[in-house]
């Protein structure tokens, strides 16, 4: 396949709700969106990076320079079979993997649409439904917590993930165990917490919590395995995990039970299914997270959610919950058993309205092949 044109472009989308979590509160979303065009076929991607360097040390303003310098023109210039080329085409890049998965991610869409395939069955997914959880961010007062998780718990999902940091933690958790007993409960720290809270997070064995997800530092595997020797609830591991060997090097160590698998974050489909594939070896459930995605990157999640290891509820949830309007069609939707049902149409199985996009986009370039 010989890409013709890249089209980049920022979205400016505002929050249906805002979003708080350790690192701050989010109300809008800077997004970049590409489009690929390549013999007549339009495939998307999305890049996850934040407005900051806050979650990992990508962000947009630098997703967009290496896209547009290093990453786009290599693709103009190579002609690919499959988004499997991607990763050794962009190797000489260090780092970027959300930039270099935003490319690869709407390659593995064309060639999906090539060969009249759903996204899903090109990845490898055997999965018709997926299993849904909700991530509540930190919320102004306890009881708009408790709003939060009813609404939630009413309508459907199958877990629900309550971000933490110090300060809003146990007394929370406890809060919400006394009032739901036993739904599929879980939290997330976004590294807020460090080794000497051991004992504290040990408190958290009582609430029978599905797992709490990367308490300590976002680059660190090592000190989570003796975290996870003090505690008995299973740690998910999620920032530090950025490819195969990171996620072979932790199971290894005992570092966690349970991975968390971003398709941003590990650089791309192809990265995303290695790591699949090193946790189902150990026998370690993996699940996809989202990182307010779109309903172009929300497709990609679904499509890598299809993928027999992904037991466990993810965070693809309904568009409703973050956007007003998303920018597909039709939106992404929940069942009232708190499923998704995997598209079976050629490529995304989702139609990107144009229109929509048009009217939210704050800034774009484009860039040809030479002839």
């Amino acid at each position: 396949m010989k890409i013709e044109a890249i089209h980049l472009r920022e979205l400016n989308m505002p929050l249906a709700h805002p979003f708080e979590t350790s690192f701050g509160v989010t109300t809008t979303r800077r997004i970049l969106i590409v489009e690929v065009v390549c013999e007549g076929i339009t495939a998307w991607g999305e890049c996850v990076a934040g407005e900051h360097p806050y979650f990992s040390d990508e962000m947009i303003d630098t997703a967009w320079i290496i896209t547009e310098t290093e990453l786009a023109p290599r693709l103009l210039a190579a002609d690919v079979a499959s988004g499997r080329d991607c990763p050794e085409l962009f190797q000489q890049v260090r780092g970027h993997r959300m930039a270099k998965a935003a490319l690869e991610n709407a390659v593995w869409d064309l060639d999906a649409q090539r060969q009249k395939l759903p996204l899903a069955k090109l990845l490898g997914g055997t999965r018709e439904i997926i299993p849904c959880g909700v991530s509540i961010g930190i919320q102004p007062t306890p009881e708009k917590l408790m709003q939060k998780i009813e609404t939630e718990v009413n309508a459907g999902y199958q877990r629900i993930k309550l971000k933490c940091k110090p300060g809003w933690d146990t007394a929370i958790f406890e809060l919400v165990r006394e009032r739901w007993p036993h739904i599929l409960l879980s939290c997330d720290a976004n590294s807020a917490y460090q080794l000497s809270d051991s004992e504290h997070v040990a408190l958290w064995d009582k609430f029978n919590l599905l797992m709490i997800e990367q308490p300590l530092w976002y680059d660190d595997f090592f000190f989570h395995a003796e975290l996870q020797r003090r505690i008995k609830t299973d740690i998910c591991l999620d920032e530090c995990i950025r490819n195969s060997r990171d996620a072979r090097a932790a199971l290894e160590l005992g570092s966690g039970r349970i991975i968390n698998i971003k398709v941003g974050r590990v650089g791309g489909f192809t990265e995303a299914i290695a790591v699949h594939d090193v946790a189902q070896q150990f026998g370690i459930a993996v699940w996809c997270g989202g990182m307010l995605e779109t309903g172009i990157g929300r497709a990609h999640n679904i499509a890598l959610s299809s993928l027999p290891n992904f037991s466990l509820p993810g965070d693809v949830s309904a568009s409703k919950r973050y956007w007003a309007q998303d920018i597909i069609e039709p939106e992404v939707t929940v069942s009232s058993e708190g499923t998704i049902t995997v598209p079976t149409s050629a490529g995304l199985g989702f139609d990107v309205v144009r229109d929509r996009i048009d009217a939210i986009t704050v800034r774009s370039k484009t860039l040809e092949r030479n002839s």
